[in-house]
């Protein structure tokens, strides 16, 4: 897959592009979908007309082809109108990004074009009840069977679960551990497929989050993503991008909130004046940008370690996906105490990105296993 040079220009145009659709299409509603949990399908494919239903997936089937550096920037946009639509996005693009590079021509062609349109939702079906950081200890088995695969197990909190066309699904046809898992293609309205009760969750209510029940599904041998064991390498691979993307998404959420923070300290008066004016409030506004500003530029530094195939490119995305998501949140926090007790209302809409972004930290990887894939590899380097 080639990727794009844009150049300053193009980059200012695509992201002026992405900014008005986040002031138009995610920012209004972002309130009524959080509280109705409504998932808005309508604006996503809208979000893909736009090119954001394939932003990293080559051209040649509908995708934007853009590079990793491009899309960071791309999601932060997005997360400033809606986190959690932001999320939704950048997990669907996971999904687009693993047939894109791993699939075959028919696969290719037929998933592509309906999914860098977003006029059909990627599933990425990795997780399980009893095997979350420890991916490689997946249960769910495929069993061959002449010219089918029969899949059985159960994945857990699986976002989009029950809207889309088609699954990412990783299962195991080997041994235990990573050797002996496969990915599959599944396809959302297949025999023996259905799904648990919406989970309620603290925040991202913009997305159903399911559990995606396989029943003795049945799928063609053609369905095989990849090689037979390959699955485990197609998902790590896939992870450096979703851990980059859920970063900006947490960059931009916050820079929401603090943007909502200075307006409010310099419009509420305390004791004659403007909070704005106190030194403590300085102080803290002054932390938060730094921690943003820093945050921001490890992510474009892994970013670029990607976009160059980098070899410590998996580090420095774990590095920026720890330290951007811990500094989103608490930057997030900061911006609802300043709020005193209207950031604890929903009419505000801080307490909202504050639950959007907590679950930041544990998805794409929890943040204890960034620091313990950091540490390993800065303990074997150092040895």
């Amino acid at each position: 897959m080639s990727l794009i040079t844009t150049t300053t220009e193009e980059r200012h145009a695509i992201l002026q592009a992405v900014r008005e659709f986040a002031e138009t299409e995610l920012a209004p509603f972002a309130q009524e979908r959080d509280e109705k949990h409504i998932f808005p399908r309508e604006s996503l494919q809208l979000a893909g007309e736009l090119g954001l239903g394939g932003v990293y997936a080559s051209e040649d089937f509908g995708g934007t082809g853009l590079s990793r550096s491009d899309t960071v920037a791309i999601f932060e946009e997005l997360a400033k109108g809606d986190p959690a639509v932001a999320a939704y996005i950048s997990i669907h693009n996971m999904v687009v990004g693993m047939i894109d590079r791993y699939g075959d021509e028919a696969q290719r062609s037929h998933w592509l074009p309906i999914l860098t349109g977003m006029t059909g939702f990627g599933g990425y079906c990795l997780t399980e009840p009893g095997a979350g950081s420890d991916a490689a200890a997946i249960a769910t088995s495929a069993i061959r069977d002449g010219d089918e695969y029969v899949l059985t197990g159960v994945k857990q909190f699986i976002s989009g679960a029950g809207e889309a066309a088609v699954y990412v699904v990783m299962a195991r046809t080997g041994d235990a551990g990573a050797r002996g898992i496969t990915a599959f293609l599944v396809a959302g309205d297949t025999p023996g497929l259905s799904f648990g009760a919406p989970e309620k969750k603290m925040g991202w209510h913009a997305q159903p989050t399911r559990q995606v029940i396989l029943d003795e599904v049945r799928v063609p041998a053609s369905a095989r993503l990849g090689d037979e064991g390959g699955g485990f390498k197609i998902a790590m691979s896939a992870l450096n991008g979703g851990r980059l993307n859920i970063a900006a998404c947490s960059l931009g959420g916050a820079q929401w909130a603090l943007d909502k923070a200075i307006q409010y300290v310099h419009e509420r008066f305390t004791f004659g004046e403007p909070l704005a004016d106190k030194q403590s409030i300085v102080f803290a506004i002054a932390d938060m940008r730094a921690q943003l500003h820093a945050a921001r530029l490890m992510v474009q530094d892994a970013a670029a370690a990607v976009d160059a195939g980098d070899e410590d490119a998996s580090v420095r995305c774990a590095m920026a996906k720890r330290f951007a998501t811990d500094a989103g949140f608490d930057v997030a926090n900061r911006a609802l105490q300043l709020h005193g007790g209207y950031g604890y209302l929903q009419d505000y809409g801080i307490e909202k990105v504050v639950r959007d972004l907590r679950v930041h930290q544990i998805l794409e990887g929890t943040n204890e296993i960034m620091q313990l894939i950091v540490g390993r590899e800065t303990l074997k380097v150092a040895s």
